[in-house]
């Protein structure tokens, strides 16, 4: 038995005074921990205590790290528990796969455990935070303290997630904490570069350095993570191919997981040695939305980290992954309340085929269209095509009812929206399909008589330029005012000179609403405001001008009932804040509901 054969070595079948251990675990020649293995199928719950009575029985013949040995193992193989006998509670968890000698060597070196370390944090200054922020992070680290494997941060879009993020990862790595690497798990490309662009510029309380002056921020843009890297920055689709070691089009990265992956088939995840589960200490998962936790949660439990979900919409889901777990809630009101966030008015636009549908004519030839490759083709009807609101924009296009819509849309804007204004206010239209989308920007250019620059698509299939480029040309250059979307922008984008949401497309999901609802309400310098707008005076409530219904239907309840319907959500969850007020009575809101003369719209649809 040559227990220098390599840093890490398992004996098996090594005699203890209780009885042979499976295997007994050598690193560097000296014994650290055991690993007791049963077959496939078993239940590890009761087996624990058994690993844990070996550490205590090691033979004193062999050189050991302490007494009791500090690591046990139980597998099946196919599961695998892993308990630190010098955590302050020391309980199981469940691991990928055995830790690297390396990473047991680091762990012993350390002097503690990482769960015994995040018991020690020093008192949290709240000076430079917003009381919601301050409230978050004493509500994460007491959490971790507690030795809790996840939780759940409820901040409303615009109070500050990333910044948030940003305060208590320089905490947890800095010490006492002394983290080795935290992910920054977003589901976006263009998320993961505002991510980037908010860790470098962060500036700790004191320190007076940069957060990038004190630890590496890596974008993961490639396939190879940073040895140096104290944070990463990846979209999860990207960390998957590289945990699988397959190769990535960078054009996926625009792609969001909440909207596309219900229905994909799930990713299985297997040992990467040049990844292995203990490279993050803890996972900070951003906009922590449904299919994250879903079809991707395997590439969340591959590694051996605490989780951190931010959201500003957590459903029943959300909150079951989180294992109950939310340690601070801020909702939409009271961050209007604090000035944080502007409030919204609607603007109701009916018109007879959006709410009734309609029929073309038998004889009357129509374009037929493929989505994919928008070939247009012509044939007649044989029989009458009637269509429903609901196939509107989706297999049917009636491009004479985008056009009334953006018609009362442009003639209200001086008379009811915004009287004064000189230029079109920053519009993002959200649309059913890239082909949608693509109708409705030419259609916005004839209505407004605007050139190529001044209305642009922004989807994952845009040509010319990079989504994340027109994003930016969206929030800086004044002479690019409408904007449609699909998905790209309807989540966690950052665009503060957003004064209009116009919706062209129904939404089914409240928490999905609830978050392109929020491009709208981040509130803005009036300056900052006046060099995109500059006719613009300040910026003190946002537009949503809604053509098919969306605010009628299951999103109304994201609106004036969000806080009761939310409460009677969460009841279960132990976790009350003390330092959160009573809402105050919010005013009613106004809300425009013109009905559009459905003559206007007489001509014919197209069909997809």
């Amino acid at each position: 038995m040559n227990l220098h054969a390599g840093p890490g070595v398992a004996v098996r079948e090594t005699p203890t005074a209780t009885g042979p251990a499976d295997y007994l675990l050598f690193l560097d020649g000296r014994a650290c921990g055991v690993l007791e293995a049963k077959p496939e199928g078993t239940a590890l719950s009761g087996v624990v205590r058994q690993g844990d009575e070996y550490t205590r029985a090691a033979p004193a013949r062999y050189p050991a790290w302490a007494n009791p040995l500090p690591f046990a193992y139980v597998s099946t193989g196919t599961e695998t528990l892993f308990q630190d006998a010098r955590d302050p509670q020391a309980r199981p968890r469940r691991v990928f796969a055995l830790h690297r000698p390396e990473t047991l060597r680091a762990m012993l070196g350390a002097g503690s455990s990482l769960r015994a370390r995040l018991a020690t944090l020093p008192p949290l200054d709240p000076s430079r935070l917003r009381p919601c922020q301050a409230e978050a992070i004493a509500g994460v680290e007491a959490s971790l303290a507690q030795g809790r494997p996840r939780a759940l941060v409820s901040m409303a879009t615009g109070a500050g997630k990333t910044y948030t993020a940003c305060a208590l990862t320089h905490r947890l790595l800095s010490p006492p904490v002394r983290m080795g690497r935290v992910l920054f798990l977003v589901d976006r490309a263009n998320l993961g570069t505002q991510a980037k662009r908010e860790f470098d510029a962060f500036t700790p309380g004191g320190a007076g350095l940069l957060f990038r002056e004190e630890f590496t921020v890596q974008h993961l843009q490639g396939s190879t993570i940073d040895p140096s890297a104290s944070v990463v920055i990846s979209t999860v689709q990207r960390l998957y191919s590289v945990l699988r070691g397959q190769p990535f089009d960078d054009a996926d990265d625009e792609r969001g997981g909440f909207e596309r992956a219900a229905d994909d088939a799930e990713r299985p995840v297997t040992y990467n040695a040049a990844i292995p589960p203990e490279t993050f200490d803890l996972i900070i998962v951003d906009e922590c939305h449904r299919s994250i936790y879903g079809n991707w949660r395997q590439v969340l439990e591959y590694f051996d980290a605490f989780l951190v979900g931010l959201t500003a919409t957590p459903g029943r889901h959300t909150l079951g992954f989180f294992q109950q777990n939310m340690v601070s809630q801020y909702p939409f009101e009271r961050s209007v309340a604090d000035g944080v966030n502007v409030d919204f008015e609607v603007w109701r636009v009916r018109t007879e085929v959006g709410e009734r549908g309609g029929t073309i004519p038998a004889g009357f030839t129509v374009p037929h269209r493929d989505k994919e490759t928008r070939r247009r083709r012509l044939a007649a009807l044989d029989d009458d095509m009637p269509y429903t609101a609901a196939q509107l924009n989706r297999s049917v296009e009636n491009p004479n009812q985008i056009r009334t819509v953006l018609q009362a849309y442009r003639d209200a804007l001086p008379t009811q929206l915004f009287p004064g204004r000189a230029e079109v206010p920053k519009t993002l239209i959200f649309c059913q399909s890239d082909s949608h989308a693509e109708t409705v920007t030419e259609i916005a250019r004839e209505v407004f008589d605007g050139d190529g620059r001044f209305a642009q698509k922004i989807t994952y299939r845009a040509t010319g330029r990079s989504g994340q480029e027109l994003i930016q040309d969206f929030r800086a250059d004044h002479l690019f005012r409408i904007a449609t979307t699909v998905d790209m922008v309807a989540t966690g984008t950052d665009i503060r000179p957003l004064e209009v949401l116009v919706f062209l497309r129904d939404v089914r999901s409240a928490q999905y609403f609830e978050q392109m609802r929020g491009r709208g309400a981040r509130t803005i310098l009036a300056t900052d405001l006046q060099r995109a707008t500059p006719s613009a005076e300040r910026k003190d409530r946002f537009i949503i001008v809604d053509a098919v219904g969306v605010t009628d239907g299951i999103a109304a309840a994201t609106s004036d009932v969000a806080r009761e319907a939310f409460q009677a959500l969460i009841g279960t969850v132990p976790f009350k804040s003390q330092h959160t007020p009573a809402l105050p009575e919010r005013p009613a809101r106004r809300e425009s509901r013109p009905t559009l003369d459905h003559s206007r719209e007489a001509g014919p649809a197209s069909g997809s």
